[in-house]
Parts: structure tokens; sequence; C-alpha cells
């Protein structure tokens, strides 16, 4: 392998060349190395550097999991590494060091993969843009006016340009699924319960958020899920065990599926942006050449307002958990100056949803999961795009308002669709199927029953077939 074709390589390609010896883990490091401090001061994707440290475990003897070898980059959310700080965005935790690593870090670690940082978020990663004020914005490789989404933004801009093949990512509203659709990336939010949130929490956000990666071919993405999933002791659920890895699961045809298409907005009952719509009623139209059967659907039992207030009350709850979790951890005072100033309107609202509230919100919700459990006996797969608006600016978004309803607002349109499924605890995955006359990717979602990954990750198998994306570059990359 010529080391200048780094980039031309998934995951999976690269452990292969240092399998066969033609590449060792030592030199796959600095090549991404070398990428990072070559696009990072356009991009501003990475924001802890752990370079000695990848080093160190590239030059030791590396676990013989399927991504031996294979640089990686975590979260500056929930994907703790002992020593390196974990500050989610914000400025009050900066420098503090995680005191161990996080259960799904031990897996990555176990696959083979090498770490070397930690990935720019939105503060407590409350904004599907990354523009935090402890960092600065995160800038999409697509063209860097626009966002790379959020809240796994920096994780997936460095992935799109080729730094790394694969990257962590974790998904409480739309948090993999946006930023995947936003930089051209494959974006699989698991079953709730798929992945461990250990070792000390349960879940996290009550089951809104699920753990993964974000990755250039499905193929990373289904072995990545081999590597990770399935419970540890102490959880308090878990999705039921998958029949097949994921990987063969992802090169298995899916036989003719039944496909609802909805391009409706639940929310204004309005077609979303036009772009944003030709891509899945395109898509649509691929899956009826493939053999599929679509439909136009609606969803009449979703009462969206009921859904978007309940979610945002648990929302703005878990935001004061956080925040009064992260002073317990500090023993320090939480202080309005040490952040953003939506995100003290976030704690300060969640300050005010009562216990009597917080679980009548969780009740809306399992209703809305009935809904879908109905939805999901009459068809395999609910089609729409990920996004409603084509990929916004950034600055578009403005995390000043201390308002929520004034914050939330601009942001309704925008996403539409994502976090009904964080809401279900359905798997939903957005693939990389359409660029607009822009030149900004426009993801196309597909969500499932409960437990159904199977049924995602082969029909994005046979969509990257039918329709592959690996030939397209955007401008920073390599």
């Amino acid at each position: 392998m010529a080391l200048d074709d780094f980039s031309e390589f998934d995951g999976l390609g690269l452990a292969e060349l240092v399998k066969n010896k033609d590449v060792t883990p030592a030199e796959l490091t600095e090549c991404a190395i070398e990428r990072i401090e070559r696009h990072n001061p356009k991009l501003n994707g990475v924001i802890f550097k752990g370079y000695d440290d990848a080093r160190r475990a590239a030059a030791q003897e590396i676990p013989d999991g399927p991504f031996k070898g294979v640089p990686f980059l975590l979260k500056d959310i929930q994907g703790d590494r002992e020593g390196w700080p974990t500050t989610y965005g914000t400025r009050f935790m900066q420098g503090i060091p995680a005191l161990q690593n996080a259960t799904l870090v031990n897996r990555q670690l176990a696959a083979g993969l090498i770490p070397l940082g930690k990935t720019n978020v939105p503060e407590i990663g409350s904004m599907p843009v990354t523009e935090p004020v402890a960092y600065g914005p995160a800038r999409n490789p697509w063209n860097v006016d626009h966002t790379p989404g959020g809240s796994s933004g920096g994780s997936a801009a460095m992935v799109a340009a080729g730094c790394v093949p694969l990257a962590h990512a974790n998904d409480g509203g739309g948090s993999i699924r946006i930023p995947a659709a936003s930089c051209g990336l494959v974006g699989l939010k698991p079953t709730r319960g798929r992945n461990p949130a250990g070792p000390i929490l349960g879940d996290s956000m009550n089951g809104l958020a699920e753990e993964h990666v974000v990755s250039r071919t499905v193929r990373d993405t289904a072995a990545m899920l081999d590597c990770t999933a399935g419970p540890e002791p102490g959880d308090p659920y878990w999705a039921p065990p998958q029949a097949e890895s994921y990987l063969k699961e992802c090169q298995t045809e899916p036989g003719e599926l039944r496909v609802g298409l909805l391009t409706i907005s639940p929310r204004t009952g309005e077609k979303v942006h036009a772009d944003n719509a030709f891509a899945a009623e395109d898509v649509a139209r691929q899956l009826e050449a493939l053999g599929h059967k679509v439909e136009e659907v609606t969803l009449p039992f979703l009462d969206y307002q009921m859904f978007s207030d309940a979610f945002t009350a648990i929302w703005a709850a878990s935001a004061t958990a956080l925040l009064d979790t992260l002073a317990f951890i500090t023993g320090r005072e939480l202080r309005q100056q040490d952040f953003e100033p939506m995100t003290w309107g976030l704690y300060e609202l969640g300050k005010q949803v009562t216990g009597g509230q917080y679980q009548q919100s969780f009740t809306v919700l399992q209703i809305v999961g009935r809904g879908f459990g109905g939805f999901f006996q009459n068809y395999h797969v609910l089609l729409t795009p990920t996004l409603g608006e084509p990929v916004a600016k950034v600055g578009e978004f403005s995390t000043t308002e201390t308002d929520i309803e004034k914050a939330f607002a601009p942001l309704l349109n925008y996403l539409p669709f994502t976090p009904l499924f964080n809401a279900t605890g359905n798997p939903s995955i957005s693939l990389p199927l359409h660029w607009n006359d822009a030149g900004l990717p426009v993801g196309v979602m597909f969500s499932a029953d409960m437990g159904r990954e199977d049924t995602l990750l082969r029909l994005a198998g046979q969509l990257e077939k039918a329709r592959p994306w690996a030939d397209k570059r955007p401008p920073v990359w390599g």
C-alpha cells in the first residue's frame, strides 16, 4: 500500500492491510495524525489530541479484533478514556481527566481500534450543529461555510475528510444521523439498549440516547456493531440479541420489503424542503426498481405538539441532571457565566419540570412508540429525509437564547423526523444517497421495528451497491 492511499480505505480495509503485513499500525497512526494536522485548522473537528498515547498503543501488542491497528476518534460526550478529558463541549469541564474508560470504549479498544483524540461537540450535545464557545465551530468538508451537524459534528467532519475511516458518535435526538446526513456518511442509531452505557450509567437520558459510530461504508458500521453490541452485567435492560453477525447481514439480500414513504413534516403537515423531499422520493423510485413495494404514508397516531412538548421537558430535565452531576463530580459550583445562554436556559427549565411531568412526558413518548409499533406491523421500513432542510450554515442557529421555546423553534422544521426514533427506541439509519445542486449531501433515513437493525443493514448494503457513494469526495479530503 502506498501510504498516500490511506483515505481510500475503510476501517476493515485498513485492518486487512495490517493483517497481511502490508502496513503497520504505527504507519496508519502517523497517516491519520498527518491528515488531522493538515485538515483540522479548516474543520476544527478534533479538540483534544492524544497522539502520544496513540503512538504508544500502536507500538505495543494490539487486540486481534476486526479493526486491529485502525485509527479512531472518540466523541467528547460519553467517550471516556482514562486520563483524557471528557468536557461535553463545556468550559466547565476543561482539563478534568476521566477516571476510567467507558464500557463502549473498552469494546472499541478490544476491536483493535487506536484512539487518537476527542472530537468537537455542541455544548452538552443539545444542538444539531457543532459550535461550542469552548472550542469554536466545526466545519463541513463539503463546504466549510456549512456545519457538519451535531452533536457528533467533529467526528463526522474528520471521517468525511478522510482523516479516520470511522469515529465514535452517539444520538439522543439525531446526533449520529444528522452529522451523517450533513457530511455524506453512514450513520446508524441502533435499537435502544443495543450498546451499553456503562460502567456507571445504565442508560443515557432514560434511553433516548444510543451509542455507535459514523463511517463511510455500511460494512464498517455493521462490523463495529458486532464488536460493541450486547449487555454488560447490571444493565437495566437490553435489546434482543441478533441472530447473525451484522457484517453478514449487510451482505445479505433484504428480500422484498414494504416501505412507507413520508416527506410530509409531521409538525407542519406540509412537505419538507424540495431538496430533501426529492432525495427521499428519488430513493423510493430506486427501491421500486430493486423490487420493493413503496407507498406514501401518514402518521395519524402522532400528535406532534404533544410529542414535542414531552421531548423538550425530558431534554431540559436531562440537562439539569447532567450539569448537577458535573458539579458533583468536580466539587465545583455551577455558575451561569461558565455555560452558554441556551445551556443555562435548559438547566433552568429542567429545574421547573416536576417528577410527575417527567413521568407523564415518558408516557407520551411510549404512546408514540405504540403507534410506530402498529405502523411496523404493516411496513418493514419507513423512508424519510434525514433532515427537513438543506445543511445549515455555520451560525445559522443561535445558542444565545435562554428562552428554550424560542431557541428550539428554528430547529423544529430542520429536524422533523430524527427525534421520533429516540423517543421510541427504534433503529434508524441515515445513508448518503443524494447531493443537491449546491454540492451538499442530503441524507435519506430508514427506520425499522425494534431490534431490526438487520433489516436496515441489509437494505443499506443493497443500496450501497445500487447507488455507490464511495467515489464522492469533498473539497477537504485525503
